[in-house]
Parts: structure tokens; C-alpha cells; sequence
């Protein structure tokens, strides 16, 4: 008899999940269930699975509103209904077609109007809705020639009283006003909460035709549909036969191209990989992912294909990824196999710049009806929760960014406070929003309208209203399009090296991107700022522990350094075998040749499986399924459970002891979880040696890409130091030398606009336009002539030095600015018809002060150009040790001076401690660990240089210093308010730093591995 309930999935209105929507019913012994949410479609599958475990007959459709007006109730018949009302609500989202007052021609949908919407003429399938407290209406004849076309409406939206005023609190949130100013148009009934259906009934007795009715709906509903069947594009071609001819023919032409003619292993391989591609019906899967490569190649682009799909040999041939599977022994399984039912996952990376033209050609080649991105629902976290909640009750901002930024426990205990905080904790896990999937794209083989009606975010492209697990569910696998800024650089330097040295460089060259001497020696001494995914200092650190120099150790180290590989202690084992190989004895003869790669350490997610294959006897397939139980893609512990006994099983009859099998075991168990894809290590391998190859050969072209591209790990002054530490001569922005973005003219690099803060982007974009059409700028004044903008933006300009082509102090041209304003308001521009050169004026001498460019410089980009870091301290002391000679001085106390770059969070089982990464007076980058006792008495006091002592920890060939005091040194006073002397040390506090939170468990110590360095036994 519940024709109309709301899940949380209707946002900020419903207050029950789907799992306690379906679990009141169910104690209300309700056999029959119709889950209508407003506007979306995004619980219905879940809503199936959660009813059918519990006996109950799962209905589905939607409630339309719009504009918060309820319009009318959709019903579906069968799924074909949700598709009928999935269009006109996409129509709607995406279209900006009207939604009107009366429901669309439907062919299998019910329609209950609300009694505030009824329509003149009601058809076949439309009846109109009527709540307990509407019965007495019915005696109104204007109501009472309607019954025989009438249904009960009790809406569902809550639980309890609690959560009745949660709703409210929801309502206020969607409508941004507070609680009390609220309007009983904007909130549900109070009584929209489960009854029991006799209680129901009894209600509706005296009219049993709207009983019979709602029956009759209930009853003639159905919601088939088949979870199993894939719903992705089934055909490339016209059929399954030629997907696979042409997937052959491809693979075997591509088999020449990266093998030769005889290569029998990689034939094999082939052959095999095909059969299991077109057993599972993936063919289309790859050719798809084929498709848009080759587009993308047609278009110059550069792409990385990662993750799984690199253990696969024809994606190889294919061009999808670079990674040679053979030549890493990646197994196919990891990727694809017949116990595996999900289709396989393509990585594919672009640079951010490329990405959005991709994109633009996936919708427009295979159909905009058919493709959309993946949604995700974005849900009300700590901080959102103290803003939203508490702005309803009417606190200001200040108490607001009090509460969202201080632990729950120090708040203030006032009762407003208080409520917030309890209706906050209600609120945390629920839906707040949805949003795009950051590169999940879904391409369907019928309309996607089909399984939910599509939303139109502010990015331009359409959304699915469900996440990318319910689409897995359903049969819809993504196709992951991402972007990154590390192609970007390295795109840009490939360019940028063929216009300034007319040198065309192949990065895709096997010896530029995996073997090449002179990088393997910066590798080794972590030589890599600015280079993907190897410039963060824990990167660096690792990289220098191992002595780093060849491809592999690096495709290792790219997976040991992940957070939950090293959490789980394989990180600090590996680092100590890699370095004492005669320290250890491997567990079982097993795991010494199949691992000797990685030391008998399951480094990778292809280690378990080789384990499982070679010490457990499993087949590849199983060892997959083994490794994804262990990382947690195996859903129960009844599996996992069978998986464990299947080992077990299998070690026994392999001859194995039952106390080296749990040992084995356990190993698994420790590691499987934390692996990392031995194929995706490799993808990120091979770019990161690549942007360390043209670094290294191309440092400035390099450099400049970086900045460009907006960096990665640290911020742009980190890079521009990096730059000038190459002997590039770093110059502030100049309006008739310098681009939007930053330039390279022999040595000499040219800022971009694009680094003034307070400069607005179309601006800086239209004073290189004009400079391009009409020739250069030839004075302050000419400028003003042809660029309208005010004194503000004229300042910026002036004081950054982007007019010392005139070769006028700053301080004449700002004058000079103001008288010329006078003249060219912009209600004057144009109305001039022959240009009169503007009265010359006698100017007193203004003198400047030394460093008065530099400070200048750190108000209007953030950090000094002109100067170091260090020429602005009052002390002309330098530091006693540099870190050239670090490594001397292992065990014994420095003390250093240095400029911070960056520091790291880290808890540890007695409080926060930070690791510093600093330089020093020569530039040279070093690393500190500041440990909770001396944080106490010496903490950070934000950027800028600071007076360090410590004792110096050399791990691995690894120089760290462990603080014990440290004091930031002052800077001179600023010399531009020499008049003021409240001025002259806030441009001080602009000084940044590069600050990184993490709030993961301590590391575990060498005795909490538990493993074994001595054979079994």
C-alpha cells in the first residue's frame, strides 16, 4: 500500500538509507514496496537486491518535481517504464526541456497526481493520490467524481521523530535558510513515516475502490531485470565474429611491429589471450579502447595505458599500453580471466590539456545517447557537516569555521553547539550531492536512459545518477579516460625542445624511457624534482636508499612506495635486502625462483599469484581470485573462506606441512592486500624515466614546461629554483617579452602573466593578443593607449616590473600612470581623432631601495625573483655544514641554515611528528624528521628560513637530520614602508610552504613485520 517512498537518494530531503527503508518494512511483515525518489533512479538497483533478500516484492519509478513543486508519481510497470521517465527527466536535466504540470504519453507507467496537480482529463494509466489527511475532501463534489480513479498516498520520507527533524534541517540546507524561516511548502507531512498496512487500511476502509486501485497497481507491477547480462556496447562491428577477425588481425599486425615475424612465445601468448577475450565477449571492450588510441595518435597526442590492461600481450600489440608484458613476466591472468566476470580495466592517461578533446570524440563517435560519465555521491563530510548545519541554525561564520576546523571534542559545550553536533553525527555517510567520476565513462549498448535518467554538472558532460560500484553491479563497465599534468610536461618539452633547438626528440624510444646511463646516475642520488610520480621527497629518499640505477629497481620502487605497501612493513624489508642480499635466507626454495626479482617479497599483486601457482599448485585463475579475496574485491568472508581452503587443500597435496602452508599463507594474507599492480608500477616506470631523460638533457625546456603545466608535487618557486639551479636566467614578467605562460629565449626564461595573483586571466590573455597583432608596446603610455584597464591592474604590472623596457624607476612610472589615467577614462577611449602625444611632466628623482624589487616580487608572485631567500635575513651567517658533505657526518650534530620547502604530517604512537625538506645557501635539497618532544618547544613557525640543529642519520645512503632545536631567522624589515613601521614585516607572513596531512596508522617497526629472513624450518 506504499506507493510513494523516499530513500536518503532523494538529497536533502529523505533521511532513510535504502538497507532501513526496506528493513522497516520488513518488520511490518509489507510484502509489496514501491520506491519512488525525486528526480532519480539512483537507489533502485540496490532497492532490488535489499527487498528480494527479504521476500519483498521491489517496485520502482520516480516522483517528479520541479522547482521543489511536486508535479506527479511515476510507477513502472516493467523496467521498459523507468527508461519512459529516465528520458523525460534527462530531457529535462540536460536539455533545459520544461517539465510540465501533467505526465508525458507513457506506455508502461502509472501516474498519481497529487489533489493539488490534478489535470483536466485523466488517462487510462493516471490516477490521483489521496493522503489520510485529504479523506475528508472527498465529500466536495469537485473531488468526489474522482474516486473511482483514486489511490491511497501515504508517502514515506522518515523513520522516527529524530529524524523528522533531520529532514527539516535537510530542507533548510537545500533551500540556504534557516530552520526557523522554513515554509510547510518546502517540508514533507509529519505523519510520512511506516505504519502498519492494517492500520492503513482501516484507515481507507469506508472506500474500497481506492484500496482495489492501489492493489491493482501494486499487483501489475514488476521489476525484472538481469544483473549478469553485460549492458557495455556489445559490437565494435556487426557481430562477435568480426570483433574478433578484426581484434585478431590487428593483434597479429601488431605482433610484427613490436616482435618481428618468429617470436613463437608472443604467438602464444596471442593466441591464447584471444581465445579468452572472445569466450568472455570482450572483443568489443578492446577495439573500443583501440578506437580512441588511434584517434588519439591522429591528433599528436600522447598517452600512457596503465593499471591491469598492461599484463595483457594484444593490448601491447594493439598500441593501448608500452609495457612489454614478456619482458616483465606479467601474467594475463592479473588481468583477464574466465573465473573473472568483471571486464577488464584500461588506465588510460592523457595530458590535461588533451583530455577534454578525447572526450568530445568518445560522445560524439559512439553516440551521445549511449554515453555519459560515471556519477559518484559526494556525501556530507566533517567539514560541510559543522558549515551546513550550523548555518541553518543561524551561527555566523566565524563560529562556523571555528567548528569545521577544531576536533568535535574541543567545541564549544553551548546547547546550540550541541544540537549541531547531533544532527551532524546523523548526517555523516549521507548522500549530499552528486557529482562526476573524475574519469569513469560508461558506453551502453542501448540508450543509457534506459537504467537512469542523466544530469548535466557544471563540467558539460552528462552523468549517470548512480557510482561506479552499482554500474559494475549492473553489467556497465567504465572505461577510465584520465588526466594528468606529468604527459602535459612532458608533451610541452617535447615541443618546446623542437622550436628553441629544432631537435626532434622520440620519448617513446625504449632506451630514452627505460635505459639510459647518465639518468640512471641521477636516479641513483634522487636528481628528480619536477619528474612524475619520483619528485616527492619519500620518493627521492627511496631512491637514494636503494642507489636506484635501472629500470626495474625503479618499477619496484614505484610500488613499495605506495602508502598501504609500505603501512604494511614490505617497504623497510625490501630496502634491507635490496642492501644486505647475504642477510637473508629466502622462506622456501619456492618463493627463491619466483621472487628473486623482489627478494622473496610478494611486492607485486602478480607475486600472490605466482605464489599461489607455484608453492600452492593453484591455476592462474584461481591465484587471481585468491589475490582479489585478499585485497579486499572479494565481497564475503564465505568466499574467502573457500579460497583459503582451496590453498590449504592444494599445499597438502603438494606434500607441504600444514605449518610451512599457514606460514605461506599468512605471508599472502600480510602483502596481497597492499600490492600494487606490477603493470601499473611499470606504466608509471616508464613515464617517470622519461621526464628524467628530458630533464637531464633539456633541463631548461624542461623546467619551463613544468611551471607551465602548474607543477606537481611542490609549488611553481620550488621549480623556478630548479630552473635557475640549470642556468636559466629567471626574469619577472615583462608585457612585450613575456606570453600568458612562461617562456624560454635562449637561457633567459620569461615568467608568464599567468603568475601575477591579482592580474584577472582575460587581461593577461588580451595584452598578448595585442601585442601580437599590433607590434610591441612602445611606452607606459602606448600601453594605456591600447589596453583598458585601472590603476590597480596598471600597479601590479609597474611594481612586478613588466615596463622596465622604458628604462623608468618604478616609482616615476606609477606616477606617470595616474596623470596618463586622467586623460584615457574609458568614457574618453575612442573619442579621439588624431593621438596627441601626452604633456611630458618634470618628475623629482624618487629613489629606490635594495631589495625593494624582491619584496615586490613576493607580494605579486608569492617568492623572490630577483634574489635568494637567503640575501633577505638580517644574518650574513650562511650555516657551518652544506649538504654536500652531509654524509660525513653521520652520528655527529650540524647546524645548518636553510629555506623550507615543504613538511609532512605524520602521526606516530607518541603524537604528530613532521619530515622537513629544505634547502640550503648552494640550493641543494636535504631532508629532516622533527619528532613530537622536540615539536613541542621548537615547532614550525610557517616559510622562510630557518637556523637548525640536529644530528645527522645517514640510512642506506641516505642523510636525514633529526632536529633537536630549531629558530626561524628574521628578514629585514620591509625597505618600501620605511615610514611605517606596522607595515614593514607583513609581506613577511606571504612567505610559503608546502604543508602535506596524512592521518594514516605509525609505519610498523622492523620486529611488527614478522617476516622471515631464515628458510622455513
Amino acid at each position: 500500500m506504499f506507493l510513494n517512498c523516499h530513500s536518503y537518494h532523494s538529497l536533502r530531503y529523505g533521511t532513510l538509507s535504502i538497507e532501513e527503508l526496506v528493513k522497516q518494512a520488513d518488520e511490518l511483515e509489507i510484502k509489496q514496496l514501491v520506491l519512488t525518489d525525486i528526480n532519480t533512479v539512483t537507489g533502485i538497483y540496490d532497492f532490488k537486491k535489499e527487498c528480494e533478500a527479504v521476500g519483498i516484492k521491489p517496485i520502482v519509478g520516480m516522483e517528479v518535481r520541479k522547482d521543489g513543486k511536486l508535479l506527479y508519481i511515476t510507477i513502472s510497470k516493467e523496467f521498459s517504464g523507468i527508461g519512459e521517465v529516465n528520458k523525460t527527466v534527462t530531457e529535462y536535466n540536460c536539455e533545459s526541456k520544461e517539465l510540465s504540470e501533467v505526465a508525458p504519453e507513457f506506455k508502461n507507467v502509472f501516474v498519481i497526481y497529487p489533489m493539488s496537480n490534478i489535470p483536466s482529463i485523466l488517462k487510462e494509466d493516471e490516477f490521483i493520490g489521496v493522503r489520510i489527511d485529504e479523506l475528508n475532501f472527498l465529500i466536495r463534489p469537485e473531488y468526489k467524481k474522482y474516486i473511482s480513479k483514486m489511490v491511497v498516498l501515504h508517502s514515506i520520507t522518515f523513520g522516527t521523530d529524530e529524524e523528522y527533524e533531520l529532514h527539516k534541517i535537510l530542507r533548510a540546507i537545500d533551500n540556504n535558510t534557516l530552520l526557523s524561516k522554513l515554509t510547510k511548502k518546502e517540508i514533507c507531512r509529519q505523519s510520512e513515516y511506516f505504519i502498519s498496512e492494517n492500520e492503513l487500511l482501516k484507515i481507507f476502509d469506508r472506500y474500497p475502490e481506492i484500496i482495489s486501485n492501489t492493489k491493482n497497481i501494486l499487483d501489475a507491477c514488476r521489476f525484472n531485470f538481469d544483473f549478469k547480462e553485460v549492458k557495455n556496447k556489445k559490437f565494435y562491428t556487426k557481430s562477435k565474429e568480426e570483433d574478433l577477425k578484426l581484434l585478431s588481425r590487428l593483434a597479429y599486425s601488431g605482433l610484427e611491429k613490436r616482435y618481428g615475424l618468429n617470436h613463437e612465445i608472443a604467438k602464444k601468448r596471442i593466441e591464447k589471450e584471444l581465445k579468452v577475450i572472445d569466450e568472455l565477449n570482450f572483443c568489443s571492450y578492446f577495439l573500443i579502447t583501440w578506437d580512441i588510441i588511434c584517434y588519439s595518435n591522429s591528433m599528436g597526442f600522447m598517452h600512457v595505458g596503465r593499471g591491469s590492461g598492461a599484463n595483457s600481450i594484444v593490448s601491447y600489440c594493439l598500441g593501448i599500453t608500452d609495457i612489454c608484458p614478456l619482458e616483465l613476466d606479467l601474467y594475463f591472468e592479473r588481468f583477464l580471466n574466465l573465473n573473472r566476470k568483471t571486464p577488464p580495466d584500461f588506465d588510460i592517461d592523457w595530458s590535461w590539456q588533451n583530455r577534454d578533446t578525447i572526450l568530445e570524440y568518445i560522445f560524439d563517435r559512439y553516440g551521445r545517447d549511449h554515453v555519459a560519465f560515471c556519477g559518484t555521491n559526494v556525501e556530507f563530510k566533517y567539514k560541510s557537516i559543522f558549515r551546513e548545519v550550523g548555518k541553518v541554525f543561524g551561527l555566523p561564520k566565524e563560529e562556523l569555521d571555528d567548528l569545521a576546523s577544531k576536533p568535535m571534542e574541543i567545541h564549544d559545550r553551548n546547547s546550540v553547539v550541541q544540537i549541531v553536533q547531533k544532527y551532524g553525527r546523523l548526517l555523516e555517510k549521507y548522500p549530499n550531492q552528486r557529482s562526476m567520476h573524475s574519469c569513469g565513462i560508461l558506453i551502453s549498448e542501448e540508450p543509457i536512459t534506459h537504467y537512469t535518467a542523466l544530469e548535466m554538472p557544471p563540467k558539460g558532460f552528462p552523468i549517470v545518477q548512480f557510482d561506479m560500484n552499482v554500474a559494475e553491479d549492473i553489467g556497465l563497465e567504465k572505461f577510465d579516460i584520465l588526466s594528468q599534468r606529468g604527459l602535459g610536461t612532458i608533451n610541452d618539452t617535447v615541443d618546446l625542445i623542437k622550436k628553441t633547438r629544432g631537435i626532434k626528440v622520440d620519448i617513446r624510444d625504449i632506451a630514452i624511457s627505460k635505459d639510459e646511463i647518465k639518468c640512471n646516475e641521477y636516479l641513483a642520488i634522487g636528481k628528480t624534482i619536477g619528474c612524475f610520480y619520483i619528485e616527492s621527497p619519500a620518493m627521492r629518499g627511496l631512491l637514494r636508499r636503494l642507489k636506484c640505477d635501472n629500470y626495474r629497481t625503479l618499477v619496484a620502487a614505484s610500488s613499495i612506495i605506495r602508502p598501504g605497501v609500505a603501512q604494511s612493513g614490505m617497504m623497510k624489508e625490501y630496502i634491507f635486502r635490496h642492501n644486505n642480499p647475504d642477510k637473508f635466507e629466502y622462506f622456501h626454495s619456492v618463493f627463491e625462483e619466483n621472487l628473486k626479482e623482489t627478494y622473496g617479497i610478494m611486492v607485486y599483486q602478480e607475486d600472490v599469484i605466482k605464489i599461489a601457482q607455484y608453492f600452492g599448485g593453484l591455476s592462474l585463475a584461481d591465484g587471481d581470485i585468491l589475490r582479489r579475496a585478499m585485497s579486499g574485491k572479494g565481497r564475503s568472508l564465505k568466499k574467502l573462506q573457500q579460497v583459503k581452503d582451496n590453498f590449504f587443500n592444494s599445499c597438502k597435496r603438494k606434500g607441504h606441512s600444514e605449518q610451512l602452508t599457514a606460514e605461506a599463507f599468512r605471508q599472502i594474507e600480510s602483502f596481497a592486500g597492499y600490492s600494487f599492480c606490477k603493470a601499473h608500477s611499470a606504466s608509471y616506470a616508464v613515464e617517470s624515466y622519461q621526464s628524467l631523460y628530458l630533464k637531464l638533457y633539456y633541463p631548461l625546456e624542461f623546467m619551463v614546461s613544468v611551471i607551465n603545466n602548474q607543477g606537481g608535487f611542490y609549488r611553481t618557486e620550488v621549480y623556478i629554483h630548479e630552473a635557475k639551479m640549470s642556468g636559466g636566467n629567471v626574469q619577472v614578467p615583462c608585457v612585450n617579452l613575456s606570453d600568458f605562460q612562461t617562456t624560454l629565449k635562449g637561457t633567459n626564461i620569461y615568467l608568464g602573466l599567468m603568475l601575477l595573483e591579482g592580474l584577472e586571466i582575460k587581461v593577461a590573455h588580451y595584452i598578448v593578443k595585442e601585442r601580437e597583432i599590433n607590434g610591441d608596446y612602445k611606452s607606459l603610455e602606448d600601453f594605456i593607449r591600447r589596453i583598458n584597464i585601472g590603476i590597480e591592474t596598471i600597479q601590479i604590472l609597474i611594481f612586478i616590473g613588466a615596463f622596465r623596457f622604458t628604462f623608468k624607476p618604478k616609482n616615476e612610472l606609477l606616477v606617470e600612470a595616474r596623470l596618463l589615467l586622467i586623460n584615457f577614462k574609458p568614457e574618453n577611449r575612442g573619442l579621439v581623432l588624431i593621438e596627441e602625444p601626452v604633456q611630458e611632466f618634470k618628475l623629482p628623482q624618487l629613489k629606490r631601495e635594495n631589495f625593494e624589487d624582491a619584496f615586490d616580487e613576493i607580494e605579486l608572485i608569492g617568492f623572490p625573483i630577483s634574489c635568494s631567500p637567503f640575501d633577505l635575513l638580517k644574518t650574513k651567517y650562511k650555516g657551518s655544514v652544506f649538504v654536500k658533505d652531509l654524509l660525513k657526518f653521520h652520528k655527529r650534530q650540524v647546524k645548518m641554515l636553510a629555506y623550507l620547502i615543504s613538511r609532512k604530517h605524520v602521526p606516530t604512537k607518541k603524537g604528530t611528528m613532521y619530515f622537513g625538506t629544505w634547502i640550503d645557501v648552494n640550493g641543494d635539497y636535504f631532508d629532516t624528521a622533527h619528532f613530537p618532544n622536540s615539536l613541542k618547544e621548537y615547532d614550525f613557525q610557517g616559510g622562510g628560513c630557518y637556523l637548525l640543529l640536529g644530528t645527522v642519520e645517514v640510512d642506506f645512503h641516505f642523510p636525514t637530520i633529526t632536529i633537536h632545536k630549531m629558530a626561524k631567522m628574521p628578514m629585514i624589515p620591509d625597505p618600501r614602508y620605511s615610514y611605517d613601521k606596522e607595515k614593514q614585516y607583513d609581506i613577511h607572513r606571504q612567505i610559503r610552504e608546502d604543508v602535506s596531512m596524512t592521518f594514516r596508522k605509525p609505519y610498523p617497526q622492523e620486529h611488527e613485520i614478522g617476516l622471515l629472513r631464515n628458510k622455513f624450518g
